[in-house]
């Protein structure tokens, strides 16, 4: 029987992507070897590097001016690997606090330099992206956090200004049409919409590194991997040849501009039954919700058993919220169908038959 995986992540990955991995680990490219034993310096591996970073590329439509990173890890390495690389020790990076993984982020960079945090959505319980704020004209960078997996809130705008964006989009990289030019830096753990755990994607404008005069353990350097095209140690093999299969498939389907468009749809269907269902309603600001983890509740909390249990028996699987927030959320990833979500549709109406 088909599972519907709404969980946040590690996350529903494309079926024929999990079949081709399937297959590779078994035999990688009529080797008679597996991906999981073959030599990182081969030239079948090489051709899956050269590959990845082609499509990140095209992708994120960026040029050379521009490194392609895939580092070992998650992406709350960068929490620190961010600042120690681009924030001079006397200089001020500047921040934007919407939820866990952005207080993160703001606490290893004050390691290493001033931190100022220009806005912030805390007083709110994280329920809404701010807006209200200038963005600085001078200053080492400005962070923003780009999709609250726990939260469940999103931009739908980019800040723009004159210092460089560095974007944390773990969790909608390749979720939507961005220009890649329009930033700094961007990182993203590989466990939502591009792999499973175990790298991080980090792509950085060349001119902003080695400028800090800090001298950095050279395993924390991006320049040193940079310099060896991600090759410094032994990358993560596996998690990136899926990555890179995830990413075919991403182009393949259409690229971020179609896979928008299908979370779009997603996203719509769900939010419609949670404001229109009596037992039901959206924790975030209407304008800020994500179109990849959608946080919602009962408006009764003494049924929360019966709704998991009716979701459990309809093959729903992965929707209990955080357990910082509670809840329910479900995560609308780009390998989820749209027949996932009406599945769920279905079971929040039969609930509500029952206890509205």
């Amino acid at each position: 029987m088909k599972k519907h995986n709404f969980y946040a992540g590690p996350a529903i990955l494309p079926q024929s992507v999990i079949h081709q991995a399937s297959s590779s680990i078994l035999n990688f490219m009529d080797l008679e070897l597996s991906i999981l034993e073959i030599s990182h310096r081969s030239k079948e591996f090489e051709s899956v590097m050269d590959e990845s970073e082609s499509l990140v590329r095209e992708l994120l439509e960026i040029d050379d001016d521009y490194a392609v990173l895939f580092l070992s890890g998650g992406a709350s390495s960068q929490f620190f690997m961010v600042p120690m690389n681009l924030l001079p020790e006397h200089d001020t990076a500047h921040y934007v606090n919407t939820g866990t993984w952005s207080s993160g982020a703001i606490k290893e960079a004050k390691l290493f330099g001033n931190v100022n945090v220009i806005a912030s959505s805390e007083n709110d319980q994280f329920r809404h992206i701010p807006n209200q704020f200038e963005y600085p004209d001078s200053g080492a960078y400005l962070h923003i956090t780009s999709n609250n997996t726990i939260y469940g809130s999103q931009y739908h705008w980019w800040p723009k200004g004159s210092i460089p964006l560095v974007c944390d989009m773990s969790s909608d990289i390749f979720s939507r049409k961005v220009d890649g030019k329009n930033f700094g830096l961007i990182y993203a753990g590989a466990q939502k919409n591009m792999g499973p755990a175990g790298v991080t994607l980090v792509v950085v404008k060349k001119e902003l590194l080695g400028k800090t005069g800090r001298k950095l353990p050279s395993m924390l350097d991006y320049k040193n991997h940079m310099d060896k095209g991600s090759m410094y140690n032994t990358p993560p093999v596996f998690p990136i040849y899926v990555s890179m299969l995830t990413m075919r498939w991403i182009k393949e389907m259409g690229g971020p501009k179609a896979m928008e468009l299908r979370n779009n749809e997603k996203a719509l269907t769900l939010y419609n039954e949670i404001d229109r269902n009596p037992c039901f309603e959206g924790t975030v600001r209407k304008e800020d919700r994500s179109h990849m983890n959608v946080v919602f509740k009962l408006k009764k909390l003494d049924h929360e058993a019966e709704f998991l249990k009716l979701c459990k028996d309809a093959n729903c699987v992965g929707l209990q919220g955080h357990r910082s927030v509670g809840g329910f959320r479900a995560s609308l990833y780009n390998a989820l169908p749209l027949e996932s979500v009406n599945v769920l549709v279905n079971v929040m109406q039969d609930f509500a038959l029952k206890y509205a």
